[in-house]
């Protein structure tokens, strides 16, 4: 899992988005978030400060989930990192 965790944080910082990140907490906040969800297409959106979110695209399947990107909205400018 560790390595799924870096490739997230991995991913966020080639977008050049400086700030704090943590891709297990990232991944624990979408589990909780797609806890009893039918099986789809989905987007989350995480609200940090006043000033930062996150949004994630997440398909949904029977057994697991697909990430397949985070946009972090900060300050009027959006990072888009894309993890498929």
């Amino acid at each position: 899992m560790e390595e799924f965790y870096q490739a997230i944080e991995d991913a966020i910082r080639n977008t050049g988005y400086e700030g704090p990140i943590n891709g297990q907490d990232i991944y624990d906040e979408i589990c909780d978030e797609i806890e009893d969800k039918e099986p789809g297409a989905y987007v989350f959106m995480s609200k940090k400060t006043d000033e930062l979110f996150f949004e994630y695209k997440i398909q949904i399947f029977e057994d697991q989930f697909n990430l397949s990107a985070i946009d972090i909205h900060s300050s009027g400018t959006v990072y888009h990192a894309d993890l498929d």
